[in-house]
């Protein structure tokens, strides 16, 4: 018997799989569906993690390493400036005697990315400590952060410190050209680009892109098409300058366009590749016009363009999510059958579809067979969903398990939104005391990660709805405090709820601060 996942205009040779003489949904999950057992730490099932062992000297810097790190975040926590912090770790003696590598230096950005005032201060405490310079790499990551919450006087004069050392490189510039760009001041990112002889760049085809790609992303398309026909007749363009823009038009939802720039790509001697229909297919995902998807996939297949890994995986991620979960595991199959290797965004995308399917066995079949036999490493995107997964069936434990062997992991550490669906489980639970608060001591203190705003938001909503309004007051003004702007929705709530607490001093600070978040 064969079984065709949708009913399309003409028969698809995609479409049809031989699933045996049964063809049910089960049938399916077969691959899947094996029995095992899950007393072992789901890591072991990774030899190169489980067995890992390192160097003892290799350990010692490591531990030292952290030690200097937790040192520095324990001295700058609740300092409200750049200034304040790097005056406090150069006149402390216990910073004094540490001595600052480039590991250093990117392990402590990395830690406050979202938190620039922190970062700042870190950095130029960390260029008084060393003889040398940090690296042009942690610049950037630091232009990269100050762009990222919109600090763009600061990211300016950053980079023309850089260009007095001479370590401006294209890299930079493209973190400088998409954070204007994301800030809404697309022209600024135009005139950088104007500006590259200044920083000892060259206008290329390579610079040129960048340029392209950072409107386009920001939905620029007609400008960054004027400013290409502007600069073809002396900067060459090549075939992923067209991909720019066939990605920009599908995501303007402007698909005609992106089929005349198929078109354009052909008459100016390079072939559409698997990138150029995988966009369009993308666009067709998201339209949910799934008939659109498979006639493509035809059409590539008689240009001789196989999809890959990548198309594949979109194509059942969409799938999942408008609910069509039996053919995205459909697709599942179909990528086995066309021979692609299988990668971790494809797994994390198969785990989420058998989650929604509520086949959480198979999902840990997926997690601790499959992919140690296809020698594909988890990463924090896997780990999270398997989490999540546990939390949404009421399985606390074993999503807590997977969070310590993700914490374990020496190839990837926990997110913030590892701990998210653990925080929702726990209000629904009614958990608000010892297990909260030692889950997000873990978060802040043990792992240093920054709370955004989304968990900002959890939190104070999840505490005022369990009679926890003094925490979640605390939590509010610690969000201000480090530049994060909560919604008024968020505000109304609180201030509700303490009302109610006769907290008045409280209700008198947010009404105050309600009122300059509304003046102009």
């Amino acid at each position: 018997m064969f079984f065709c996942v949708r009913r399309p205009a003409r028969t698809n040779k995609f479409l049809i799989l031989k699933l045996g003489i049964h063809g049910t949904f089960l049938n399916i999950f077969e691959i899947y569906t094996r029995y095992f057992s899950t007393s072992r730490s789901p890591v072991e099932c990774y030899p190169s993690m489980s067995n890992i062992s390192f160097d003892p000297v290799e350990k010692c810097r490591d531990f030292e390493r952290q030690r200097k790190i937790d040192v520095v975040i324990a001295k700058v926590r609740g300092l409200k400036s750049e200034e304040e912090i790097l005056q406090c770790l150069i006149s402390d003696s216990a910073c004094k005697s540490i001595e600052i590598p480039s590991i250093l230096i990117d392990e402590l950005l990395n830690r406050f990315q979202d938190d620039w005032k922190s970062a700042l201060g870190i950095f130029r405490w960390a260029e008084t400590c060393s003889a040398n310079k940090p690296l042009p790499e942690s610049y950037d990551k630091l232009v990269d952060i100050l762009g990222k919450m919109k600090k763009m006087e600061k990211m300016r004069a950053l980079v023309e410190e850089m260009n007095e050392d001479h370590i401006v490189s294209l890299n930079t510039i493209a973190k400088v050209m998409r954070r204007f760009a994301g800030a809404g001041e697309w022209k600024q990112a135009v005139k950088t680009f104007d500006e590259l002889e200044k920083f000892g760049l060259e206008k290329n085809t390579e610079s040129m892109n960048l340029l392209l790609d950072t409107l386009c992303k920001e939905n620029k398309v007609e400008q960054a098409r004027a400013i290409f026909l502007e600069l073809k007749s002396h900067i060459p363009p090549n075939a992923n300058t067209f991909n720019i823009f066939i990605h920009g038009w599908c995501k303007m939802k402007r698909i005609e366009e992106a089929y005349w720039t198929i078109q354009e790509i052909k008459g100016h001697g390079f072939r559409p590749c698997v990138i150029s229909y995988s966009t369009i297919i993308q666009f067709y995902c998201f339209q949910c016009q799934f008939w659109k998807v498979y006639e493509l996939l035809d059409e590539m297949e008689a240009q001789g363009c196989h999809p890959n890994i990548v198309t594949f995986t979109t194509i059942m991620h969409c799938l999942t999510k408008s609910g069509e979960i039996k053919e995205a595991l459909q697709v599942a199959e179909r990528i086995k059958l066309a021979g692609c290797k299988p990668d971790v965004l494809f797994y994390n995308a198969l785990i989420h579809s058998l989650r929604r399917a509520g086949c959480l066995e198979d999902a840990i079949n997926v997690f601790t067979k499959e992919m140690p036999h296809n020698k594909v490493i988890p990463n924090t995107s896997t780990f999270n969903t398997m989490i999540s997964m546990f939390c949404h069936h009421g399985q606390e434990q074993r999503a807590v398990q997977y969070l310590r062997d993700l914490e374990n992991s020496p190839y990837c550490k926990p997110d913030v939104q590892s701990f998210y669906p653990l925080i929702k489980s726990y209000f629904r639970a009614g958990k608000t005391g010892e297990c909260l608060t030692k889950l997000v001591d873990i978060m802040v203190k043990k792992h240093h990660l920054c709370l955004d705003l989304a968990t900002y938001t959890l939190l104070i909503h999840g505490l005022c709805r369990n009679n926890g309004c003094e925490w979640a007051y605390q939590l509010f003004r610690d969000m201000i405090t480090q530049g994060l702007k909560p919604r008024y929705l968020t505000c109304s709530f609180l201030l509700k709820e303490i009302k109610e607490k006769n907290m008045c001093d409280e209700v008198e600070w947010i009404e105050d601060y309600v009122k300059r978040m509304e003046s102009p």
